[in-house]
């Protein structure tokens, strides 16, 4: 073989059409083939217009599928593609996937009679209506498996893949192994055969790795915007585009390549994935901001959540100082945050929204301890019967700060952040994980931390990061930050970062680039001479470089014992604003909004004056767009909103 890629999928619309039996369907903005169960063997070609010098199957070979498989009741198997002999019900070479499965078949002919191997890797998780890209490499006994460029799943068998497997009389079949029982009901993109090779270094160099692509026939390729003179769309292809009406909805992976239309707006927006995007409407772009509320709060506050529980409307959770009255929740009404619910806290430092299902939780993060000497901090749950949070479980923490909710793989996690116990700050933070059936987050792993105020967890490609703000360590704070990433199981030391009594860790992409913003509080060193002003000084920006597989330094900017970044968007344009707490001698300090000026970085845009600014929220109605800031020094918190051009 002269090693060139097999298209298979190609090879089954030879005249750059699709087949009977095939449509071309677009789905989160990419297309595939939607194949037929009616007619199985219209799905299907001679194996000899591929292997045309020889006919024997390679010895070593990668298979390069992309495809988007359907969530809900799947059936038991759906084959992907089979190579049979005429005749025979055997399947000499074939992909097929179950629940969470993957499985491998082929023939050795090297056995009396010939004996069917099956090849399986567990917790593979394709039905959940996303684009993924699999690469199975084959070569003896070993069979490895890469999900969307992920860690590799290795399989080794007792059978070895056929040194010479005749094809002679055989057939591909697409999606079906001949009949209609397990057909492929999803959307195919991509069916490769790379004969020879490992195909994962020629397909995972690139960011988009669901969709990572070797071969994909023409029809299934992007076409120009605006057809080329009066020439029409040469194929005519589905969509699953769907126009919501109403209140802004969600906009997740989920919802990808789906529109809204806001009457209040008078605009048709596209969700991106994460954020809706303007279809008609002219890019607004940020004038000024302007005071808009102001929130007697119940004492100091020290963090803020904003969150919408669906069909119920907008929240904001206060991380109130004094107990009691505790803390506060409000709800978003008639253009004004009014309160809702309060909530008995000890020193509340902040609180993390999130849901499991159909469940909806709000943890706080108590830095004291109880009238009973008990210390522990709270998760609530949401009741839909009393319409307000109710107590759901208790967990010991240390002067806990921060709380942060995430899934990995299916699973939920909860980490909380530790800040000291006494007076020793070197102490474990925990990782809890959701088990299902006792309905209870249980301690899946312990990290080493000191003093810490914050986790952040992000994703990038297949990879899940976990990054811990460290402030100080019994004498300095100047110390080191890490950044984990989950290998196996669990959180294994990446990077590490060194930080002067960070705070806060904010991760936040402009295109294609990943950003990492830390926000540092102050400089001390007990064993050092003390600086002329232990509070001004830089907090940093990190971009990834891919190539280096690191976050390198990208800029520094001068904050005063920063707390807190929060990053936003207007339009186009991107916005980083820093809570600037103390300058060495008043409270009374401007925090900055600084604008992304690409080649310059982030810009100083607005200087808000604050007082002892602790966090900062963006968030959206379809009245406009806000910022909501808390005060850690005075029982008052402020609404700014975002006026634009």
């Amino acid at each position: 073989t002269d090693l060139r890629p097999l298209d298979i999928l190609s090879e089954a619309v030879p005249a750059g059409a699709p087949a009977r039996g095939m449509r071309v369907f677009q789905a989160q903005g990419v297309r595939g083939f939607q194949l037929s169960s009616s007619r199985p063997r219209a799905l299907a070609f001679p194996a000899s217009r591929l292997f045309i010098h020889c006919d024997r199957f390679p010895e070593e070979f990668s298979i390069i599928v992309t495809l988007r498989a359907l969530r809900g009741p799947a059936k038991s198997n759906e084959y992907i593609f089979t190579l049979m002999v005429e005749e025979s019900p055997s399947v000499l070479v074939g992909l097929r996937y179950a629940p969470d499965k993957l499985h491998f078949l082929f023939w050795s002919q090297e056995r009396a009679g010939g004996w069917q191997t099956r090849v399986t890797f567990p917790n593979v998780s394709l039905s959940d209506n996303q684009w993924h890209t699999l690469i199975l490499a084959v070569s003896g006994q070993s069979f490895s498996l890469t999900v969307d460029c992920s860690i590799p799943k290795d399989v080794v068998v007792e059978t070895p893949f056929p040194a010479s497997l005749s094809v002679r009389r055989a057939s591909f079949y697409l999606g079906n192994r001949r009949r209609r029982k397990g057909v492929f009901t999803g959307l195919l993109r991509q069916l490769v055969l790379l004969p020879g090779a490992d195909a994962t270094p020629r397909i995972c160099h690139t960011m988009n790795f669901k969709v990572a692509t070797l071969s994909v026939p023409s029809v299934l390729q992007d076409v120009p915007a605006k057809p080329v003179s009066n020439e029409v769309l040469k194929y005519p292809y589905e969509t699953d585009m769907k126009v919501t009406l109403g209140a802004r909805p969600r906009c997740s992976k989920q919802e990808t390549a789906q529109f809204w239309f806001s009457a209040s707006r008078r605009g048709l927006y596209l969700c991106n994935g994460s954020t809706w995007v303007s279809m008609l409407e002219v890019q607004h772009r940020l004038d000024y901001v302007e005071e808009y509320q102001n929130l007697v709060t119940n004492s100091e506050t020290m963090g803020i959540e904003v969150f919408s529980i669906p069909k119920v409307g907008l929240f904001a959770a206060m991380a109130n100082r004094i107990t009691p009255p505790g803390s506060a929740i409000y709800r978003w009404t008639d253009g004004k945050f009014v309160h809702y619910q309060n909530i008995p806290t000890y020193q509340a430092q902040s609180w993390k929204y999130f849901t499991i299902g159909k469940k909806i939780f709000l943890a706080v993060a108590n830095f004291e301890q109880n009238e009973r000497g008990q210390e522990f901090s709270v998760i609530y749950k949401w009741s839909r019967r009393k319409a307000k949070f109710i107590t759901y479980q208790r967990i010991t923490t240390h002067s806990a700060r921060d709380w942060e909710a995430f899934v990995i793989e299916g699973e939920a996690f909860l980490a909380v952040v530790n800040h000291r116990e006494g007076n020793n700050h070197n102490i474990d933070s925990v990782i809890y994980r959701w088990n299902p059936r006792t309905g209870l987050f249980e301690t899946n792993q312990t990290i080493p931390t000191s003093g810490a105020y914050d986790w952040e967890f992000f994703t990038i490609g297949p990879y899940s990061f976990l990054a811990v703000a460290n402030t100080f360590n019994g004498t300095s704070t100047k110390i080191y930050s890490h950044i984990y990433i989950w290998l196996r199981g669990s959180f294994q030391l990446f990077q590490s970062i060194l930080t002067f009594g960070a705070a806060d860790w904010e991760v936040f992409h402009i295109g294609d680039r990943v950003f990492l913003a830390v926000a540092n509080s102050h400089s001390y060193d007990s064993g050092m001479p003390a600086p002329s002003n232990f509070y001004a000084i830089n907090s940093s920006i990190y971009e990834l470089n891919i190539t280096a597989q690191m976050f390198v330094k990208f800029q520094d900017l001068l904050t005063y014992s920063a707390l807190d970044w929060e990053f936003f968007s207007v339009g186009d344009d991107s916005f980083l604003v820093v809570a600037n707490s103390f300058d060495g001698f008043t409270f009374s300090v401007n925090s900055i909004i600084y604008r992304w000026q690409g080649y310059e970085g982030f810009v100083a845009a607005h200087h808000l004056p604050t007082v002892g600014c602790r966090d900062w929220e963006a968030f959206h109605t379809a009245e406009g767009s806000y910022l909501f800031y808390s005060s850690a020094k005075e029982p008052l918190s402020k609404v700014l909103k975002l006026k634009t051009t």
